[in-house]
């Protein structure tokens, strides 16, 4: 008696820019993409990824300066993805000649209409999608794209909605060339309750013998706010502005700085703790074996700057779909 075997889903490939730690390329990673070359500009990041994915080429290069005439490999990936720096709103910017975040987005643009991927995604602040400020942005973008053939469609996605222990909203960009945009749908939430920050940092907390570490779980009840990563430009590594911090302090965490270590038997049983680099990432979903290069600030502003795995997951889960190619 014969017996058939199933086919394994065909494996796609990828152009990741402004890959940063490498997070977004994970969870593109499990939804069925491997990347032919990732670009960032900041070495750390780079060293970041090649620790965890030596297979996987990173060229620590601005996107603007790239030339993919030099690395024909890139032509005709399936998917041209990236995690770009936040852009901001034209009322904000002093000076024209500082908008270097607006400039990269038109770089991916540009880039696109060489590497002619099959599908593209950028990631960027919600208001690139939903807010006037940038409607002229949106319209400048769509026409481009659709001068090349793609037709685009925005969303803004919550992490909190696929199992992050987080409120991250983030603003995205999916474009595919007709046919398949028809065929594209967003991903929608797992309907599974939200974890929230004691539920996956309870266990880590009580590690070093923390007598406070039981009533520590329970007051974290709820979801994280939103990772700040910060800038360059920015003093070290803390939790975000007052507002961001005051939101911890809710939830029984001392946000003014990042933690060496989780608190000891000696710490007091009703004091508040710091996340450290690690458990940072936990509230990233970033996996647990995901090595970081660098220095805490420099660790903490590549965690903090990342798109969640869980959420690049299902988006592109949802273009491999929409490709034709899902199992």
């Amino acid at each position: 008696m014969w017996r058939t075997r199933a086919l394994a889903t065909p494996r796609l490939t990828s152009l990741e820019i402004c890959s940063g730690a490498g997070a977004q390329a994970v969870g593109l990673e499990r939804a069925g993409f491997d990347p032919v070359m990732l670009i960032d500009n900041d070495e750390n990041s780079c060293r970041t990824v090649r620790l965890n994915r030596p297979h996987w080429d990173v060229r620590c290069v601005d996107v603007i300066d790239f030339d993919p005439e030099e690395h024909r490999q890139v032509y005709n990936v399936d998917l041209l993805s990236g995690g770009l720096p936040r852009v901001k709103s034209m009322a904000t910017v002093q000076r024209p000649d500082t908008d270097a975040e607006r400039k990269l987005l038109r770089a991916a643009v540009w880039l696109l209409t060489s590497v002619r991927p099959r599908a593209l995604l950028l990631e960027n602040v919600p208001d690139l999608v939903s807010s006037d400020a940038f409607a002229g942005d949106r319209t400048w973008i769509e026409e481009q794209l659709e001068h090349e053939g793609y037709r685009a469609t925005w969303a803004v996605l919550n992490s909190a909605d696929f199992g992050v222990p987080q409120f991250r909203k983030q603003g995205l960009l999916v474009a595919l060339r007709d046919p398949h945009l028809d065929s594209f749908r967003w991903p929608v939430p797992t309907g599974l309750p939200t974890p929230t920050v004691g539920e996956v940092l309870g266990m880590s907390m009580a590690g070093r013998g923390w007598p406070g570490a039981a009533a520590w779980r329970r007051r974290a009840s709820r979801p994280a706010p939103a990772l700040v990563g910060g800038s360059a430009n920015r003093g070290g590594a803390d939790l975000g502005p007052t507002g961001s911090k005051k939101a911890w302090a809710a939830l029984g965490v001392n946000g003014n700085s990042i933690g060496d270590d989780v608190p000891g038997a000696d710490f007091p049983v009703d004091g508040m703790p710091k996340l450290n680099l690690r458990q940072a990432a936990m509230i990233q979903s970033i996996p647990d074996d995901w090595l970081f290069y660098g220095r805490k600030t420099s660790v903490y502003r590549q965690i903090g700057h990342a798109s969640p795995p869980p959420v690049a997951e299902a988006v592109g889960r949802a273009i491999v779909a929409a490709l034709g190619c899902g199992g």
